[in-house]
């Protein structure tokens, strides 16, 4: 028989994972959260709509799993007020789903459980749930990659959680986990801003912006592949690669005399970018060293 669990905190992320862990066999006991109507509907979810508790610390009691999943800055205080009120059962493990922060959050379960075999340990789901309905047919969690860290045996059961969800665990540093997060914010939402610039320029050059994505989404598709199969250096193609000076000079002054208010800001992000992808240029072995002084000496003067 599989683990009780309970999910402190019914977001989107809390309810989808209430939902998938009933669904993968799980027990649910306990649902609660700042409003209660979210609770009763993560109970409904997952099949148990009396389940629900206004009292965080009902919900924890009979969970051998509990499962916090607030916003980052109510973890700590949520699981020192289940602590202080002796919520936590016996040789439970205790999660969080912060991407930025660590099981270092949970620390209180230590100090007020010292002899209970309380574990602790944090589940980030590296995905986007930003449109995600917890109530809809299938599941947000197959397939994804789910960062796992924190006491041993936490870390071994996460692991083992994540597989019934159907995502592919990883384990990572506790004093590593705010590095983690900068690279997915990196890849995910500065992703987001650099197709904004791309996008802009590429209106900018008479295309439609409606337009836009579709005709650069299979060069997206197409260097995402190439960095797949050949690895970043060898994937790296274009004028600074090839040390085309008179072209990287060019597309600086093509931009800084864009009429938009932002054309500043533009060219300023693409030079920090360029200087950034001089050095990728070199590990790939295509950049002398004449062409890079060149390029950083009209990347940095502009």
């Amino acid at each position: 028989m599989k683990l009780s669990f309970s999910i402190i905190g019914c977001g989107k992320v809390g309810s989808a994972l209430g939902k998938q862990l009933a669904e993968a066999g799980y027990r649910p006991v306990g649902f609660s959260s700042r409003r209660m109507i979210s609770a009763r509907q993560a109970a409904e979810f997952a099949g148990v709509p009396d389940r629900c508790f206004e009292k965080i610390w009902e919900a924890a009691k009979d969970a051998d799993l509990v499962f916090i999943t607030t916003p980052d800055d109510a973890i700590k205080e949520t699981c020192r007020t289940i602590s202080k009120n002796n919520g936590f059962t016996e040789n439970a493990v205790v999660f969080h789903c912060s991407g930025a922060l660590s099981s270092i959050e949970l620390a209180s379960v230590k100090s007020c459980n010292a002899k209970s075999g309380v574990m602790t340990g944090s589940m980030h789901p590296l995905q986007s749930f930003a449109s995600e309905d917890p109530g809809k047919p299938g599941n947000p969690f197959d397939n994804i990659m789910m960062a796992i860290e924190g006491d041993p045996g936490a870390v071994e059961k996460a692991r083992e959680i994540a597989k019934d969800l159907g995502a592919q665990p990883f384990t990572i540093r506790t004093d590593g986990k705010i590095l983690y997060h900068a690279a997915a914010v990196v890849a995910s939402n500065y992703l987001v801003t650099l197709m904004d610039l791309s996008i802009k320029l590429m209106a900018a050059s008479g295309v439609l912006q409606s337009e836009a994505f579709d005709i650069l989404k299979p060069l997206i598709q197409g260097t995402l592949a190439n960095i797949e199969s050949t690895g970043i250096p060898d994937a790296l193609t274009g004028p600074i690669a090839r040390g085309d000076v008179g072209i990287v000079e060019k597309h600086v002054q093509a931009i800084r005399s864009l009429s938009d208010e932002t054309a500043d800001g533009m060219a300023d992000y693409y030079c920090m970018s360029g200087v950034e992808t001089i050095k990728v240029a070199r590990a790939k072995g295509t950049l002398s060293e004449d062409a890079a002084k060149q390029l950083l000496q009209i990347l940095k003067s502009e």
